[in-house]
This record gives C-alpha cells, structure tokens and sequence, in this order.
C-alpha cells in the first residue's frame, strides 16, 4: 500500500487560510549556515555564546490538521555572538518522523487533534500506530547535553557544534516517562528539575538530574489529582517544585464520540502543587479557574510563603470555548501559604495581552526584580509587536517597539554588562534581525541588529549558552 492508496489517510491542510501557517509563522525549509552577518550599531565585544531558539516548522506541509503550538516538527536556530562579530546556522530536528518522511518526500503523519496514525503498511511494524515527536518547543543546556524539548515526551540530543539530530534522550532515567518543555535549572545546586504529565495515572510525575547529568530522583509520582491536565511550564524555589494544575482536562471519553481531546473544566478550579524537593509530601492551595502557558519565577519567602510570577489567562484559547469574561493575559504574582492554603494575587502591571516572561536565569529560584515580556503596543493592536520591561519594585513599565512580530525575549549576561536579546520578523519584508538591547535601559533601542540570513518563522522558547564550546 502507497500513502495515496491509504484510504484513512487525512487530506492536506488548507495552508492559505491557516493563521499559523502564513506569514510570519510560515514554515522555513532552508537549513544554512551563514558567517559574518551584517550588523547595524555594534556588537559588545565582551560578548562570546550563543542564543539558541526552537520552534514549530514543520517539515512538509501539514495533513489532517495543524494546531499551534502543539504541531510542527522542530527547528533550531542558532547565532553566534564573537568578538563584535555574529554568525548564524540552522537546523530540523530530525525525529524517525521527520527522517522517514524526507525520505519520502512528502508528510506521513498527521496532526495530533487529528486522530490518524499510518499503518505498517505505510511505516513499516517499528512505527505502525505512533504519533508524530514534536521536539519543537525549547531548547536546554544542562549536563553536557543539549537537548530539544517536547511536550509530555523524551527530548532529543543534539551535536552543540553541528546541531545535528543524535537520537531521543532520557537524561539517565529521569526522563524515562518524558518530561515537558520547561524543565527548570537551579543556578545555585546545578540540579535540573522537570515534571511530566501523563493520560493514565499516575497522572503526574516528578524527577531531577543532578548538575554532572546524573538522575538523582526517578520519576516520581506526584498523589493528588483524579484526571489528566495539561500542564505547559512549571516554577520552582530553593525548597519546591510549585505546579499550576489549571482545569484543562484530556477528555479521551469526548474523542471516541469525534470530539475534543482538550476540554476546558473551570468548575474544577485551580489547583497549585507545592512538592518538596526534599521529598515530603506534596500541599495543595485551591482558587478560582484561570490558565496559565507560563511562569517568570518564583522563590520562598522568610516567612514560609512563596511568591510566584506568571502571566495569567482568564481560558486557554484555542483550547476552549470563550466565556464571558474577556482574555486578557495579565502578568500576575501569586502569594501563597503552602501550609494554610491561602492564597493572594495580585496584578504586577497594568498591561494586558502579555506572553513569554522571562528574567535573568541566575536569578531562578531567588528574589528577582526584572521581568521582560512580549506584548501588544497598544489596544488596537493584534499582534505582538513590543518588549515590554516590567520592575516589580518600582512598578515602572519600560518598553521597546521595533514594530515587527517579535518573539521571547532572553537575558543574556557577560562580565561587563548585561543585555537582552530577542528575534524579530517584519511583516511587511518577511526579513529577521537579532535585536540586541542593554539591560539597563532596553527601551532606549538596539545596541546592535543583526540581519539573519533567512526568514526564522515566529516560534516559541530559547536559550543564552555562554561561551563558545
């Protein structure tokens, strides 16, 4: 049996109409590797690393259905920043998937809303029935491995000189189950700390790889919850590993009926897992229903609390139908008593339409003063388009608008000074740049921008990798 001759399989996605596949989301196929880019402004010449970003792109055009960010094979792109000069290499990650259908030249699998799964007669017995990997999300640098991340599955290694694809990852053990996207690195133990979610109990697990990329905890499960849930990102102090099990549930029941994997359950609340990184018992705090993609931080307090940072949705769009209250993500900080179960939050800014906080990595786990954020320039505004610099002592918001589609910001640290760095597309050239801004003063503009050889297509999460091995 051919794929044409495979009566189940789905037809091509309608890529024209697709919002996340036209324009700046549009899948890049081009894998090059360009030296010497052209700069405006200067590059620091204390600067020597590199930020490496993935994202959603998949391989040939989609089938069956396509839904952001879930989907799309992953891409890696890297700059170089060295001695006031900037290169730039990209590359697919390249899963059984991914392989096998560059060897056929065209797609295989289908979406994962979808429901198709090709048969040995198309894949062969080994991949009869799987779903497409999805190493499409984030990008991590820890015990000698660089790995690129999925959600809820084993990462993949790759060469950190060629980025070439080495091969599916369990760090050990600890990710024997998988692990989500955004596994959490305490800068003071070297530890990385991750969770998993699963559709069958246990429905939660927990694990740590120590700094010299041993696994220093298996994965464990976490007692508390009586349904799967989705859980994207994760926060974590000196003393826990905090988890925001907002009501998006795997409904497996609904899709045997030809509906929704996901289903939007607000009337289970919010549940927030504290679990002690030294393995006592796991405190549950309950509140109001709203959901989360991502945290900035969080860190414990002298008094037993714990405060967290995130950007707070009132529903996860996309993923459920629209209630009446309006969405407006909204970066927040959560004050909460692990023992009492009380709980306080509270707005740190005034903006709404915010994604993608991030600070200074050396400062997780820690009290932080920085956040930077992607987010609209104003009202009127659809896209996100703006850097938005948010002081959480003085309250003041700062912000950069370079009028392009930009992307996660990073921090990027050195021993003179400290910068921000993020990737930007311009709709209206299709052209990226780097966009490199001092830390000190980010809304005073670019230090430096750097011209990217090729169109990088709007993606997700990233990574500063100091020095040059």
């Amino acid at each position: 049996m051919t794929m044409a001759s495979d009566p189940h399989r789905p037809p091509p996605v309608d890529l024209v109409h697709h919002a996340h596949l036209t324009g700046v989301y549009a899948p890049q196929r081009e894998e090059v590797d360009v030296s010497d880019l052209r700069v405006t402004g200067n590059i620091p010449d204390d600067l020597h690393g590199s930020y490496l970003r993935n994202g959603p792109n998949p391989r040939f055009d989609p089938i069956g259905s396509f839904t952001y960010p879930l989907d799309g094979d992953g891409m890696v792109h890297r700059i170089v920043l060295a001695d006031g000069r900037a290169s730039y290499t990209n590359r697919f990650v390249r899963t059984p998937m991914v392989e096998l259908e560059e060897a056929r030249g065209e797609t295989i699998w289908s979406g994962l809303m979808d429901g198709y799964t090709p048969p040995a007669s198309v894949v062969g017995d080994a991949l009869a029935g799987t779903v497409r990997q999805l190493p499409d999300i984030n990008i991590v640098r820890h015990g000698g491995r660089l790995l690129a991340m999925a959600e809820s599955d084993k990462p993949y290694r790759l060469d950190p000189q060629s980025l070439a694809t080495l091969g599916a990852e369990d760090c050990d053990g600890a990710m024997l189950v998988g692990s989500t996207a955004h596994p959490k690195i305490d800068p003071r133990t070297g530890e990385m700390v991750l969770f998993n979610y699963a559709l069958e109990a246990p429905y939660l697990t927990w694990s740590v790889v120590g700094a010299d990329g041993t696994r220093l905890r298996a994965p464990t499960p976490v007692d508390g919850l009586d349904a799967p849930l989705m859980i994207h990102d994760m926060a974590m102090t000196e003393r826990y590993l905090v988890l925001f099990a907002n009501p998006l549930v795997f409904d497996l029941a609904a899709v045997m009926r030809g509906g929704a994997l996901l289903s939007w359950q607000p009337e289970r609340g919010t549940r927030i897992a504290f679990i002690p990184r030294d393995g006592d018992a796991v405190r549950w705090v309950d509140t109001d229903p709203f959901w989360v993609w991502h945290f900035a931080n969080a860190f414990d307090n002298p008094d037993g609390t714990v405060t967290i940072d995130y950007v707070e949705h009132a529903y996860p769009v996309g993923f459920a139908t629209a209630p009446n209250t309006p969405n407006a993500p909204t970066l927040m900080r959560a004050s909460c008593d692990p023992a009492t179960g009380v709980i306080k939050r509270d707005q740190i800014s005034d903006r709404t339409g915010l994604e993608f906080p991030r600070i200074d990595d050396r400062m997780l786990t820690r009290e932080h003063r920085h956040i930077a954020t992607v987010g609209k320039a104003g009202a009127d505004h659809d896209d996100l388009e703006s850097l938005w610099f948010h002081d959480s002592r003085t309250g003041r918001d700062s912000c950069f608008n370079p009028g392009v589609a930009i992307g996660e910001p990073i921090y990027i640290p050195s021993d003179r000074h400290d910068y921000w760095g993020a990737i930007g597309t311009d709709p209206s050239d299709m052209r990226s740049r780097f966009y490199l801004l001092d830390a000190d003063n980010p809304e005073n503009g670019p230090l430096a921008t750097i011209d990217l050889p090729i169109r990088v297509p709007a993606g997700l999460h990233g990574a500063w990798l100091p020095g040059l091995d």
